[in-house]
């Protein structure tokens, strides 16, 4: 169900489905993060792949804090399909170097653009600040054909990642992953 009470049906037959797991409602990583693939949805569709966003959060705090995306939003506050994904949380998250750029980045930008919409993000988020993200390429039949389990709280598929995942399935060069 997402958060505008919508029943999704996954697979569902038709599309690719990028099932995009963040980390947070108000993450600043995830928030610029996915304000880049909004910005390029367009392109997106077109590459054949429709977005699914996943946050351990409630459904009024994604609302709170991501009230204008394109794409379909679920909230999972119980983590049950992280658990069922196999996203996991961990201190690395937020302790790898390679996080410090892009989260020094985004936390600037949050404070710089922070209004009664953008909020700056949760001190104790649901489902805490130490979740790792993961995108998986689901297929219309409902086979994982590519995913990416991030290492630290940056460590996303960027829209470049997701339409080259796509092209690559759709001319049969893929492997599904067992």
């Amino acid at each position: 169900m997402t958060i505008a009470g919508d029943r999704l049906r996954l697979p569902n037959g038709e599309d690719l489905i990028h099932v995009h797991l963040l980390r947070f409602a108000g993450c600043p990583v995830c928030t610029l993060h996915v304000h880049a693939f909004a910005g390029r949805h367009a392109e997106i569709e077109r590459a054949g792949v429709r977005t699914l966003l996943v946050y351990p959060s409630t459904r009024q705090e994604l609302a709170r804090y991501q009230p204008e995306l394109p794409f379909d939003v679920v909230a999972d506050p119980e983590r049950s399909l992280f658990r069922r994904m196999g996203a996991e949380s961990s201190a690395r998250a937020l302790l790898d170097p390679r996080a410090w750029g892009p989260s020094a980045t985004a936390i600037v930008h949050a404070i710089a653009t922070a209004t009664h919409r953008r909020l700056v993000a949760p001190l104790r988020p649901n489902g805490g600040s130490l979740g790792l993200p993961a995108d998986l390429l689901i297929a219309p039949g409902g086979e994982v054909v590519a995913s990416k389990y991030g290492e630290h709280a940056a460590d996303h598929w960027t829209v470049d990642d997701v339409i080259i995942e796509a092209a690559t399935w759709r001319l049969g060069t893929h492997r599904p992953i067992t």
